[in-house]
Order: structure tokens, then C-alpha cells, then sequence
């Protein structure tokens, strides 16, 4: 059975972390109950990556990144139709996808163009290194924001393949229809902020939102993989 953790007093509340390293360092204390398993931490890279930085440093395990990016909606780069995973392996929102008048001609170049960005981030981020083992291991997965979700199943999917012992998703914030959508697919997941209605942007739990710069990832990475240049 699923289980599912969230902070009540939270519930439905806006701006409630000041920034990315604050919700990660509350996102730990939820999960301190996995300090020094045998587990690994994978952040989402790139927003999740300062979240998930900080929940390794508090349970001491180890960070690795998943590369999974959200297949963008070519008029509307904020918003996805889908998401690619590592592998390339496609996961589509079709409820969306039907209401878009795109061709499949347009679909396939925005998966294209999702593919390569990927393949960049990996030999950018991870330096083409072979994914971490995750066989019979701990696998607590981290973004800083969970809206339509389809970015983080195909995060979960991906691991799935590799046989982990137990799939955590930790995250700050979401949209209570995306946690649920979200929830039979992992053994546990723990949301701080979980918000309802129609309209939902991660960004509105964060008092100072940004962007992230390639070189903070990098930044944020070298201080867990020092011997890698």
C-alpha cells in the first residue's frame, strides 16, 4: 500500500519557503527516517537539484541526478504535453495532447528537440557517466515541484526498469490532483505543501523563485563529486 506524507498545516498555503534550500532542508526532516540506508538521492535537474542537495547533506546519502525534461508545448514552453526520460523513452500527457491542434510532424520535433536537450544536460551535468546502480537500493526522488507530474513518471518509470527496492518521491509542493495521479506509481511520497484549484505554479510556494544557471547545478554537483572535473 501507498503511503502518502504531507504537513496539514501547509495545506492550500502560498510563499510558504523562502527558497529552494529551505524547502529541502524541511523535505529532510520528513525523511530522516531513511538517514544512512542504503539508499541514493536523485534530483531533477534543474530546480530540483538545490532541493535534493540539501536532503542528502541532512540524511547523508549520496546525489546523483535523473535527466528527465517535460516535452514543451512549442507556443507555451512554460507548460508539457509529456516528458522524455534518460533512456529516451517517451511518456505523453494525452489528455492534453488532444487538445492541441499539433501535427505529428510538430509533436516528433518537440520530442526531438527534448531528446537533445537531454543528452546535453547529461554530458554537461553527469559527464556521460553510466546511471548509478539502484538494484535493491533506497531511491528517493526530488524536484522542487510537482504540477502536471508527467516530468516526475517519467522519473519513476525509468528507475521502475532498474529494480529498486522502494521508489520515494519527495517534493515541496504539488497540485492535489497530480499527487494522485502520482501516488499509485511509487511506494511512498512525501509533499510539504500540497495545494487544490484550477490554476498552480510551483513557483508560488517559493518566496525567491528563479531559474537555475547551468553553473549552480554544477556548482551544487561538485560539492558532492569533488574528484569530478
Amino acid at each position: 500500500m501507498q503511503k502518502f506524507i504531507e504537513d496539514n498545516s501547509l495545506r492550500d498555503r502560498l510563499y510558504i519557503f523562502k527558497d529552494r534550500k529551505e524547502a529541502g532542508m524541511l523535505l529532510a526532516q520528513k525523511l530522516s527516517g531513511y538517514k544512512g540506508t542504503d539508499g541514493i538521492i536523485l534530483g531533477i535537474p534543474s530546480g530540483g537539484v538545490p532541493v535534493a542537495a540539501e536532503v542528502a547533506k541532512d540524511i547523508v546519502l549520496p546525489l546523483d541526478l535523473i535527466i528527465v525534461r517535460k516535452v514543451q508545448i512549442p507556443y507555451n514552453p512554460e507548460a508539457g504535453f509529456g516528458a522524455v526520460g534518460p533512456d529516451g523513452k517517451v511518456v505523453l500527457n494525452q489528455e492534453i495532447l488532444n487538445s492541441l491542434d499539433l501535427t505529428k510532424e510538430e509533436i516528433d520535433q518537440q520530442i526531438q528537440i527534448t531528446m537533445d536537450k537531454i543528452r546535453r544536460r547529461d554530458k554537461l551535468f553527469r559527464k556521460g557517466l553510466p546511471f548509478p546502480s539502484v538494484k535493491d537500493k533506497v531511491v528517493i526522488i526530488v524536484d522542487d515541484g510537482l504540477a502536471s507530474g508527467y516530468t516526475m513518471l517519467s522519473a519513476i518509470d525509468f528507475v521502475k526498469r532498474h529494480k529498486p527496492q522502494k521508489i520515494v518521491v519527495a517534493v515541496p509542493t504539488a497540485l492535489d490532483r497530480t499527487v494522485d495521479r502520482i501516488l499509485p506509481h511509487a511506494d511512498e511520497l512525501v509533499c510539504l505543501n500540497v495545494r487544490s484549484g484550477w490554476s498552480f505554479a510551483v513557483a508560488d510556494a517559493y518566496e525567491n523563485w528563479y531559474d537555475l544557471e547551468d553553473d549552480e547545478v554544477i556548482s551544487i554537483l561538485k560539492y558532492f563529486h569533488p574528484d569530478q572535473e
